[in-house]
């Protein structure tokens, strides 16, 4: 019994070994590395999808090159099935190793946040260009590009704003903002295509 336990704890810890190096930090020199703000295209009428039990309206078209702060992934709370990933992200001087030095990040329970002890940029820049987004995978394709990002990585995002919504009455709102903070300032991504960018 004991060596049946023995063998289950080392490949616990093989496969926790195995988790960590596939999505180990990714270091970089000083520097910003994603300079331009997300850009984005609010629609008057949005498209409506359906992914399983969830539909999806479409409200606004979503585009940005970011560096990764932080990911979290979710496999047991209400949105797990749909959107498995979140992506704490970074533009601007929240690109910049010299300033994220300086900024504890770290995430859970779908929010991102972050503590410094002396501001290395205004507070008001460190909240309109960073975000946490939960993203949701269009296809097959989309959630395998989104597993293999990592912590530090600089990726090209392309995709949709949407809202989510179950007959039950679960609703899931995007925000349509960067300059919101709190509770419902999350970007609920559709994601089409992600893929690491030349910083």
């Amino acid at each position: 019994m004991q060596r049946f336990i023995l063998v289950g704890l080392l490949l616990i810890a093989l496969l926790g070994g195995v988790n960590w190096w596939r999505h180990r930090a990714i270091v970089h020199a000083p520097g910003m590395l994603a300079a331009d703000v997300p850009t984005q295209i609010d629609l008057h009428d949005g498209t409506t999808l359906r992914r399983d039990d969830v539909t999806l309206v479409t409200r606004a078209r979503f585009e940005l090159t970011a560096r990764v702060l932080s990911r979290e992934d979710y496999r047991f709370d209400a949105g797990a099935a749909l959107a498995p990933i979140d992506l704490a992200l970074g533009w601007g001087r929240m690109s910049d190793s010299q300033v994220l030095s300086q900024i504890e990040i770290g995430q859970g329970n779908r929010f991102y946040h972050w503590h410094v002890d002396h501001f290395p940029i205004p507070r008001r820049e460190i909240e309109q260009s960073s975000a946490n987004m939960h993203m949701i995978p269009a296809d097959d394709t989309a959630r395998r590009e989104l597993e293999r990002v990592r912590a530090g990585e600089v990726i090209h995002l392309q995709g949709f704003l949407v809202d989510a919504s179950r007959a039950n009455g679960w609703r899931w709102r995007t925000s349509m903002s960067r300059d919101d903070t709190g509770d419902g300032a999350c970007e609920l991504v559709y994601v089409e295509s992600v893929e690491a960018a030349v910083p």
